[in-house]
């Protein structure tokens, strides 16, 4: 069957395998001024780790010699110690005894939770907003609790739908409410800028438990709320 030539025109080229790429000569490059890309808040940097990035450069096709490139070793190993800093945290250590006994007996919910983290097939970020509610059984926990639950889970690599899950289990457990519910809306780079790419496609998942499972009424208050009013205008 022949090929369709229009489609064929817009194939995009196959990337060059790493094993046929020249070496790139650092002389040649414009570099940038300045020292530019240390983290904020820097970590002790995992000297294994940095090697490893550095031969990532060279399998790249780059010179880890530039000077644009001599500290990037550094600086990635710097980032990531940051972005999966959640590895060497606890639901535990960040709630701490921000836990009050109360009698309140309605839902409680902090929306628009921002949270960034890294895709484990690709290793590339996905973002977004989580939603997290609970009614509590005789506890409430400290709201600022909430969002570092959702870092302690999102500072890992992750799939979206095992997060959602993993918040709601930590809520579950630490407060022992009547119901928890979590939504996470997030965009992932994976499918954005390599793949499919499509830009405008966001992935929703839900997870729900006790009250928020079996009682229709609480789970569409939730989602009500999670989603907002503009989402069931008629």
């Amino acid at each position: 069957m022949p090929k369709d030539s229009t489609s064929s025109r817009r194939a995009k080229p196959p990337a060059v395998p790493l094993s046929k790429r020249h070496q790139r000569d650092g002389r040649r490059v414009t570099e940038p001024r300045g020292d530019e890309g240390w983290d904020l808040d820097p970590a002790d940097v995992n000297a294994e780790y940095a090697s490893m990035v550095e031969r990532q450069l060279a399998l790249l096709g780059e010179d880890p010699a530039r000077e644009g490139l001599v500290k990037t070793p550094e600086r990635v190993a710097n980032a990531m110690a940051w972005l999966t800093r959640g590895y060497g945290q606890s639901v535990e250590e960040v709630v701490g005894d921000a836990l009050f006994a109360e009698e309140h007996r309605n839902m409680v919910m902090v929306r628009d939770i921002e949270l960034y983290s890294l895709c484990e097939h690709h290793m590339l970020p996905f973002f977004g907003k989580a939603h997290v509610a609970y009614i509590p059984n005789g506890r409430i926990v400290g709201l600022s609790k909430l969002p570092r639950i959702v870092e302690v889970f999102a500072r890992r690599l992750q799939v979206q739908e095992r997060l959602t899950e993993e918040i709601a289990g930590a809520i579950e457990d630490v407060l022992a409410p009547t119901g928890v519910g979590v939504v996470i809306e997030a965009y992932h780079l994976c499918m954005m800028m390599r793949g499919v790419e499509k830009q405008n496609s966001k992935t929703i998942t839900s997870a729900v438990r006790g009250s928020f499972r079996d009682d229709a009424r609480t789970r569409a208050e939730f989602l009500y709320l999670a989603h907002g009013r503009e989402a069931f205008a008629p």
